[in-house]
Protein backbone atom coordinates (compact mmCIF):
# COMPACT_ATOMS: atom_id res chain seq x y z
CA UNK A 1 0.00 0.00 0.00
CA UNK A 2 0.96 3.72 -0.60
CA UNK A 3 2.40 5.57 2.63
CA UNK A 4 2.49 9.41 3.10
CA UNK A 5 5.71 11.32 4.40
CA UNK A 6 5.78 14.37 6.20
CA UNK A 7 8.82 16.58 5.78
CA UNK A 8 9.91 19.36 8.19
CA UNK A 9 13.24 21.10 9.07
CA UNK A 10 14.62 22.15 12.49
CA UNK A 11 17.20 23.11 14.09
CA UNK A 12 18.74 20.28 17.05
CA UNK A 13 17.78 22.04 19.61
CA UNK A 14 13.69 21.01 18.42
CA UNK A 15 14.47 17.82 16.79
CA UNK A 16 13.42 15.53 19.72
CA UNK A 17 10.49 17.54 20.26
CA UNK A 18 9.30 17.18 16.99
CA UNK A 19 10.17 13.67 16.64
CA UNK A 20 8.16 12.89 19.99
CA UNK A 21 5.37 14.78 18.26
CA UNK A 22 5.27 12.69 15.11
CA UNK A 23 5.44 9.40 17.03
CA UNK A 24 2.53 10.79 19.37
CA UNK A 25 0.65 11.53 16.06
CA UNK A 26 0.74 9.17 14.48
CA UNK A 27 3.76 8.27 12.31
CA UNK A 28 4.77 4.61 12.10
CA UNK A 29 8.75 5.96 11.91
CA UNK A 30 10.62 9.29 12.20
CA UNK A 31 14.24 9.64 10.28
CA UNK A 32 16.78 12.07 10.83
CA UNK A 33 18.84 13.49 7.88
CA UNK A 34 21.34 16.31 7.45
CA UNK A 35 19.95 19.38 6.11
CA UNK A 36 23.13 21.41 6.11
CA UNK A 37 25.79 19.12 4.96
CA UNK A 38 27.82 18.64 8.04
CA UNK A 39 28.94 15.42 8.15
CA UNK A 40 29.62 13.57 11.61
CA UNK A 41 32.75 11.61 11.34
CA UNK A 42 33.59 10.72 14.55
CA UNK A 43 31.50 10.83 17.33
CA UNK A 44 32.91 10.14 21.34
CA UNK A 45 32.24 7.00 22.56
CA UNK A 46 28.66 6.55 23.87
CA UNK A 47 27.42 9.87 22.06
CA UNK A 48 24.83 10.19 19.24
CA UNK A 49 25.21 13.62 17.96
CA UNK A 50 23.13 15.71 15.62
CA UNK A 51 23.48 18.58 12.85
CA UNK A 52 22.58 21.80 13.41
CA UNK A 53 20.19 21.87 10.97
CA UNK A 54 18.07 18.51 10.83
CA UNK A 55 15.63 17.23 7.92
CA UNK A 56 12.65 15.35 10.07
CA UNK A 57 10.64 12.91 7.70
CA UNK A 58 7.55 11.20 9.63
CA UNK A 59 6.03 8.63 7.40
CA UNK A 60 2.41 7.49 7.70
CA UNK A 61 -0.10 5.39 6.48
CA UNK A 62 -1.51 6.56 3.87
CA UNK A 63 -5.33 6.85 4.96
CA UNK A 64 -4.82 9.36 7.47
CA UNK A 65 -6.43 13.29 7.58
CA UNK A 66 -3.95 14.98 6.82
CA UNK A 67 -5.20 18.56 7.79
CA UNK A 68 -6.49 16.65 11.57
CA UNK A 69 -2.84 15.49 11.97
CA UNK A 70 -1.01 18.81 11.08
CA UNK A 71 -3.55 20.74 13.59
CA UNK A 72 -2.72 17.48 16.17
CA UNK A 73 1.08 18.11 15.48
CA UNK A 74 0.61 22.07 16.32
CA UNK A 75 -1.08 21.29 19.69
CA UNK A 76 1.31 18.45 20.98
CA UNK A 77 4.31 20.85 20.12
CA UNK A 78 2.49 23.98 21.24
CA UNK A 79 2.78 26.22 18.53
CA UNK A 80 2.04 26.64 14.95
CA UNK A 81 3.86 25.39 11.57
CA UNK A 82 4.04 27.63 8.80
CA UNK A 83 4.71 24.86 6.08
CA UNK A 84 3.98 21.29 6.16
CA UNK A 85 5.07 19.02 3.53
CA UNK A 86 3.35 15.67 2.90
CA UNK A 87 4.22 13.50 0.09
CA UNK A 88 3.19 10.28 -1.52
CA UNK A 89 5.38 7.18 -1.23
CA UNK A 90 4.61 4.41 -2.95
CA UNK A 91 5.02 1.18 -2.06
CA UNK A 92 7.86 -1.18 -3.22
CA UNK A 93 8.86 -4.49 -3.38
CA UNK A 94 11.23 -3.22 -0.63
CA UNK A 95 13.74 -5.86 -0.16
CA UNK A 96 14.48 -6.02 -3.76
CA UNK A 97 14.74 -2.12 -3.41
CA UNK A 98 17.24 -2.60 -1.64
CA UNK A 99 19.02 -5.86 -2.67
CA UNK A 100 19.65 -3.88 -5.83
CA UNK A 101 21.65 -1.43 -4.54
CA UNK A 102 24.45 -3.98 -3.90
CA UNK A 103 26.67 -5.84 -6.74
CA UNK A 104 29.82 -7.53 -6.92
CA UNK A 105 32.99 -6.03 -6.04
CA UNK A 106 36.43 -6.47 -7.69
CA UNK A 107 39.02 -5.47 -5.26
CA UNK A 108 41.83 -7.04 -7.33
CA UNK A 109 43.53 -9.21 -9.99
CA UNK A 110 42.21 -12.35 -7.34
CA UNK A 111 39.42 -10.72 -4.99
CA UNK A 112 35.81 -10.36 -5.25
CA UNK A 113 33.00 -9.60 -2.77
CA UNK A 114 29.78 -10.90 -3.84
CA UNK A 115 26.12 -10.73 -2.63
CA UNK A 116 25.04 -14.06 -1.83
CA UNK A 117 21.58 -13.39 -4.38
CA UNK A 118 24.26 -12.47 -7.52
CA UNK A 119 26.12 -14.97 -9.55
CA UNK A 120 30.01 -14.34 -9.06
CA UNK A 121 31.12 -12.50 -12.12
CA UNK A 122 34.21 -14.70 -12.33
CA UNK A 123 33.92 -18.33 -10.47
CA UNK A 124 37.62 -19.02 -10.46
CA UNK A 125 38.74 -16.31 -8.72
CA UNK A 126 38.54 -15.60 -4.64
CA UNK A 127 34.71 -14.97 -3.95
CA UNK A 128 33.91 -13.62 -0.77
CA UNK A 129 30.18 -14.06 -0.06
CA UNK A 130 29.18 -11.46 2.50
CA UNK A 131 25.44 -9.32 2.56
CA UNK A 132 24.75 -6.14 4.24
CA UNK A 133 23.84 -6.65 7.84
CA UNK A 134 24.50 -4.64 11.33
CA UNK A 135 28.25 -4.77 11.52
CA UNK A 136 30.16 -2.75 9.37
CA UNK A 137 32.06 -3.72 5.76
CA UNK A 138 30.76 -4.50 2.70
CA UNK A 139 33.76 -3.59 0.16
CA UNK A 140 31.06 -0.30 -0.95
CA UNK A 141 33.07 2.15 1.64
CA UNK A 142 36.79 3.24 0.20
CA UNK A 143 38.04 2.42 3.24
CA UNK A 144 37.16 -1.28 3.44
CA UNK A 145 37.95 -1.46 -0.98
CA UNK A 146 41.54 -0.41 -0.15
CA UNK A 147 41.97 -2.35 2.61
CA UNK A 148 40.97 -5.38 1.01
CA UNK A 149 43.16 -4.14 -2.54
CA UNK A 150 45.84 -4.31 -0.43
CA UNK A 151 45.31 -7.59 1.06
CA UNK A 152 44.61 -8.67 -2.84
CA UNK A 153 48.85 -7.94 -3.93
CA UNK A 154 49.97 -9.40 -0.55
CA UNK A 155 51.20 -13.53 -0.38
CA UNK A 156 49.66 -14.24 2.77
CA UNK A 157 50.21 -17.99 2.62
CA UNK A 158 50.65 -19.47 6.31
CA UNK A 159 50.28 -16.28 8.02
CA UNK A 160 49.34 -14.93 11.34
CA UNK A 161 46.63 -11.87 11.08
CA UNK A 162 45.05 -9.72 13.41
CA UNK A 163 41.45 -8.48 12.16
CA UNK A 164 41.40 -5.55 15.18
CA UNK A 165 37.94 -4.00 14.76
CA UNK A 166 36.65 -6.65 12.79
CA UNK A 167 33.09 -5.63 12.18
CA UNK A 168 31.36 -7.97 9.57
CA UNK A 169 34.40 -9.88 9.58
CA UNK A 170 34.97 -9.42 5.45
CA UNK A 171 39.20 -8.38 6.01
CA UNK A 172 40.21 -11.47 8.40
CA UNK A 173 38.10 -13.61 5.87
CA UNK A 174 39.54 -12.41 2.68
CA UNK A 175 42.95 -12.88 4.21
CA UNK A 176 41.97 -16.58 4.90
CA UNK A 177 40.76 -16.96 1.41
CA UNK A 178 44.03 -15.98 0.16
CA UNK A 179 45.72 -18.02 2.26
CA UNK A 180 46.57 -17.08 5.63
CA UNK A 181 47.13 -19.54 8.32
CA UNK A 182 45.14 -17.92 11.21
CA UNK A 183 42.98 -14.71 11.70
CA UNK A 184 41.92 -13.87 15.54
CA UNK A 185 39.24 -11.70 14.98
CA UNK A 186 38.74 -8.10 18.00
CA UNK A 187 35.64 -5.53 18.25
CA UNK A 188 34.47 -3.91 20.84
CA UNK A 189 30.53 -4.44 19.42
CA UNK A 190 29.43 -7.95 20.21
CA UNK A 191 27.18 -7.94 17.09
CA UNK A 192 30.05 -7.34 15.20
CA UNK A 193 31.23 -10.65 16.43
CA UNK A 194 28.40 -12.55 15.82
CA UNK A 195 28.52 -10.88 12.20
CA UNK A 196 32.25 -12.59 11.63
CA UNK A 197 31.40 -15.81 12.68
CA UNK A 198 28.27 -15.57 10.98
CA UNK A 199 30.22 -14.59 7.54
CA UNK A 200 33.11 -17.13 8.03
CA UNK A 201 30.77 -20.26 8.15
CA UNK A 202 28.98 -18.61 5.33
CA UNK A 203 32.45 -18.72 3.70
CA UNK A 204 33.07 -22.14 4.44
CA UNK A 205 35.74 -21.04 6.97
CA UNK A 206 36.34 -23.83 10.21
CA UNK A 207 35.54 -22.34 13.73
CA UNK A 208 39.50 -22.23 14.89
CA UNK A 209 40.09 -20.50 11.28
CA UNK A 210 38.91 -16.76 12.70
CA UNK A 211 37.94 -16.76 16.66
CA UNK A 212 36.72 -13.76 17.70
CA UNK A 213 37.10 -11.95 20.88
CA UNK A 214 36.17 -8.80 22.74
CA UNK A 215 39.33 -6.70 23.14
CA UNK A 216 39.69 -6.82 26.89
CA UNK A 217 39.49 -10.78 26.21
CA UNK A 218 41.89 -11.05 23.58
CA UNK A 219 44.88 -13.50 23.31
CA UNK A 220 47.16 -10.43 23.14
CA UNK A 221 49.77 -12.75 20.61
CA UNK A 222 51.66 -10.57 17.96
CA UNK A 223 50.72 -11.18 14.44
CA UNK A 224 52.53 -11.26 11.34
CA UNK A 225 49.92 -8.59 9.82
CA UNK A 226 47.54 -6.48 12.02
CA UNK A 227 44.83 -5.21 10.39
CA UNK A 228 42.67 -1.81 11.91
CA UNK A 229 40.50 -0.08 9.89
CA UNK A 230 38.39 2.16 12.06
CA UNK A 231 38.80 5.58 12.95
CA UNK A 232 41.49 8.00 13.39
CA UNK A 233 41.09 9.03 16.54
CA UNK A 234 40.99 5.33 18.10
CA UNK A 235 43.94 4.70 15.66
CA UNK A 236 46.31 7.15 17.42
CA UNK A 237 45.57 5.77 20.84
CA UNK A 238 46.23 2.71 20.42
CA UNK A 239 49.18 2.86 18.69
CA UNK A 240 51.06 1.59 21.46
CA UNK A 241 48.89 -1.93 21.41
CA UNK A 242 48.56 -2.21 17.74
CA UNK A 243 52.45 -1.80 17.46
CA UNK A 244 52.79 -4.50 20.33
CA UNK A 245 50.85 -6.65 18.51
CA UNK A 246 53.22 -6.51 14.98
CA UNK A 247 55.80 -9.12 14.94
CA UNK A 248 58.97 -7.11 14.11
CA UNK A 249 59.58 -6.75 10.62
CA UNK A 250 55.71 -7.46 10.15
CA UNK A 251 53.34 -5.11 8.74
CA UNK A 252 50.41 -3.35 10.07
CA UNK A 253 47.80 -1.82 7.58
CA UNK A 254 45.12 1.08 8.38
CA UNK A 255 41.94 2.52 7.61
CA UNK A 256 39.25 4.75 8.30
CA UNK A 257 41.48 7.99 7.69
CA UNK A 258 40.33 11.21 5.82
CA UNK A 259 43.44 12.43 4.26
CA UNK A 260 43.68 15.72 6.61
CA UNK A 261 44.09 12.91 9.23
CA UNK A 262 47.06 11.01 7.34
CA UNK A 263 49.84 12.39 8.97
CA UNK A 264 48.50 12.60 12.49
CA UNK A 265 48.05 8.86 12.34
CA UNK A 266 51.85 8.18 11.22
CA UNK A 267 53.55 10.36 13.54
CA UNK A 268 51.70 7.96 16.25
CA UNK A 269 53.48 4.89 14.41
CA UNK A 270 56.27 6.37 12.78
CA UNK A 271 58.90 5.88 15.72
CA UNK A 272 58.22 1.87 15.06
CA UNK A 273 57.31 1.67 11.37
CA UNK A 274 58.64 2.70 8.04
CA UNK A 275 55.38 3.97 6.05
CA UNK A 276 55.07 2.86 2.10
CA UNK A 277 53.23 5.70 0.10
CA UNK A 278 49.76 6.82 1.03
CA UNK A 279 47.24 5.41 -0.95
CA UNK A 280 43.81 7.31 -1.15
CA UNK A 281 40.66 6.77 -2.61
CA UNK A 282 38.34 9.71 -2.04
CA UNK A 283 38.39 11.63 0.62
CA UNK A 284 39.59 8.70 2.50
CA UNK A 285 43.61 6.72 2.59
CA UNK A 286 45.13 3.85 3.10
CA UNK A 287 48.53 3.83 5.54
CA UNK A 288 50.75 0.68 5.20
CA UNK A 289 54.24 0.10 7.47
CA UNK A 290 56.56 -2.68 8.41
CA UNK A 291 57.45 -2.16 12.22
CA UNK A 292 61.76 -1.76 12.52
CA UNK A 293 63.51 -5.20 13.67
Amino acid sequence: MPWLQLKLTANRADTAAIEDALMACGAVSVTLEDNADQPILEPALGETPLWDQVKITGLYEAGIDTQSTGRELQQQLGHSLSHLQWEQLEDKDWEREWMSNFHPICCGERLWICPSWCEPPEPDKINILLDPGLAFGTGTHPTTFLCMQWLDQQNLTDLELIDFGCGSGILGIAALKLGARHVVGVDIDPQALLATADNAERNGLADTAMPVYLPQKAPGNSADIVLANILAGPLAELASELTQLTRPGGKICLSGILNTQAQAVMDAYTEHFEFEPIAQKEEWVRLVGQKKQ
